[in-house]
C-alpha cells in the first residue's frame, strides 16, 4: 500500500492539477479517464495514485511533488477560467510564465476585480470553495442609491434569492457618494453562490455598479498592482490550510 492509499478518482485528478473536483468529475463522466487501461465513468471509483496507472486523454497522471499557490489581482474584462474559446482574455493570460497546471479557485465575474487564488492543490481548492468550511470573502461593492438601515439589516440577516435564503453577511457602509448617487459597501460573505453579492444587492434594491474582492480567507492584495500576481508565502499557505482544517 502506498503512502497515499486508495482515494476517489476525482480527488486524485484534482491533486494532479486537472481542475476543481467538479471539473474532474466531468472528465470522468465524459469517458476521458482510464485506470489500468480501462475507461472509468463511475464517480465513486477509487484508485491508488502511486500504484495504479491513471490516464486522462491518454496521458499518464502524475502527482506533483510540490504545489504552486498564486495570488492574482484580477482585472475587469478577464474571464475566470483556464480555457474559453469565446473569451479574448482569461486569467491564464495574466500569469504567463507559470508552468504548473494551476486553476482558479472559485470564480469572479468578468467585470469583477480583485483577489483570485490559483493553485494545482486540488484538496485545498475543494475545501476553500465548499460551503461547509465557510471561508470568508470580503468585497467592496459600489451600489446605486443611498443604502438605508432597512436594506442593511436585510443584507446582514439574510436575503431570499431564487436558490434560497443567504447566510448572514457582515455589511458596513464605507461612504455615500452623492456626486455619483452611489454607496460604497464592504460586504463579507461565507458562501460561494454564483454572483451572490450582486444578487443580494439587487434583491435589496441597490444594483451593483462595481465589485472588487479585497480579501479571500486570510489573503489580501496589499500592494499587488492590478493585473499582477505573486506566489504565496509559506505563512500564507499555512494560514489557508488552517482555515479549512488541513495540516500546514
Amino acid at each position: 500500500m502506498s503512502e497515499y492509499g486508495r482515494q476517489r478518482l476525482q480527488k486524485i485528478l484534482a491533486q494532479a492539477g486537472y481542475g476543481s473536483r467538479r471539473a474532474c468529475e466531468e472528465l470522468i463522466r465524459q469517458g476521458r479517464v482510464r485506470v489500468n487501461g480501462q475507461v472509468v465513468t463511475q464517480l465513486g471509483t477509487q484508485a491508488d495514485p502511486r500504484q495504479d496507472v491513471i490516464e486522462v486523454d491518454g496521458r499518464r497522471v502524475r502527482l506533483p511533488e510540490t504545489h504552486t499557490y498564486i495570488l492574482l489581482h484580477k482585472l475587469a474584462g478577464v474571464m475566470t477560467t483556464r480555457h474559453d474559446p469565446h473569451a479574448k482574455r482569461t486569467v491564464m493570460h495574466l500569469i504567463q510564465g507559470v508552468t504548473a497546471p494551476v486553476f482558479p479557485v472559485g470564480r469572479l465575474d468578468a467585470d469583477t476585480t480583485g483577489a483570485l487564488l490559483l493553485t494545482d492543490d486540488g484538496e485545498l481548492a475543494y475545501r476553500l470553495t465548499h460551503p461547509r468550511y465557510g471561508v470568508p470573502k470580503t468585497y467592496l461593492a459600489e451600489v446605486r442609491g443611498e443604502v438605508r438601515e432597512q436594506a442593511l439589516r436585510a443584507l446582514r440577516e439574510g436575503i431570499m434569492l431564487e436558490d434560497g435564503l443567504t447566510a448572514p453577511a457582515q455589511v458596513e457602509v464605507v461612504r455615500y457618494q452623492p456626486e455619483r448617487q452611489t454607496t460604497l459597501l464592504r460586504i463579507t460573505i461565507h458562501e460561494g453562490r454564483k454572483r451572490q453579492v450582486k444578487r443580494m444587492c439587487q434583491a435589496a434594491g441597490h444594483p451593483v455598479v462595481r465589485l472588487h474582492r479585497e480579501r479571500f480567507g486570510p489573503l489580501t492584495l496589499r500592494d499587488l498592482p492590478p493585473g499582477a500576481w505573486r506566489h504565496l508565502t509559506t505563512e500564507e499557505v499555512a494560514a489557508l490550510k488552517r482555515a479549512v482544517g488541513l495540516s500546514p
